[in-house]
């Protein structure tokens, strides 16, 4: 990990798998405080260490099971004793730190080998980021993996690319989220192989295990 970069708050959201705005909501409680511009020396835009990667990855799987006064106090001691491998939150739980350490350098290192595998250059479809050697814009693979499209779909329409380079899209994807409305497949040069139609549920089970179905419009 290196000890050195400083990461956008998006960044920060995408090795630590938290979304963006809890991560912004981290920040807000205190549970990681933002770096300071190496160039200015002021805290903004919020830009975040290594170390504070590895507490929000921890955020990640402490949020809701941990009260935050004992998140607050894990990240103060991890901070003060950076090499400790394990820490006590609690009178019977002791958690991995250096377990989260080595998931956050193995996530930092994904998101290094997507911003080698992928470019944007103006003279390849207006700066449309794509994947290296290709005209196949990241944005639109990223948005159909996430309408529900499967890989071996992808894989078969679009041969240029692997499984590898589908993971690497998701991750670059979550660390520079588009601004301003996505644009539609077809205006990227891209036609879906086939359209899906999913009607999604909630069930609300009451004490006695009935169930009640909400419909989407609902």
């Amino acid at each position: 990990m290196s000890s050195t970069r400083l990461y956008t708050v998006s960044e920060a959201a995408a090795v630590s798998g938290l979304p963006l705005k809890a991560v912004n909501n981290s920040i807000d409680k205190g549970l990681v405080e933002i770096a300071p511009s190496p160039k200015t020396g002021r805290s903004k835009p919020r830009v975040l260490t290594g170390a504070d990667l590895v507490s929000l990855r921890l955020e990640h799987g402490l949020a809701g099971k941990l009260p935050i006064e004992r998140r607050l106090d894990l990240f103060r001691r991890m901070a003060a004793r950076p090499k400790a491998r394990h820490l006590s939150a609690g009178e019977f739980l002791m958690v991995d730190v250096a377990a989260a350490r080595r998931d956050v350098t193995a996530r930092i290192r994904t998101l290094g080998e997507a911003e080698a595998a992928i470019v944007a250059d103006k003279t390849i479809m207006g700066g449309e980021p794509v994947f290296k050697g290709t005209r196949i814009p990241v944005y639109a693979i990223a948005a159909m993996l996430e309408a529900g499209a499967s890989e071996i779909e992808l894989l078969d329409g679009y041969p240029k690319l692997d499984s590898r380079l589908l993971r690497l899209a998701r991750i670059w994807v979550a660390a520079h989220p588009r601004r301003g409305r996505p644009k539609r497949l077809e205006a990227s040069g891209l036609t879906p192989t086939s359209v899906r139609h999913v009607v999604r549920k909630s069930v609300t089970a009451s004490t006695h295990g009935s169930r009640a179905d909400a419909s989407p419009g609902r």
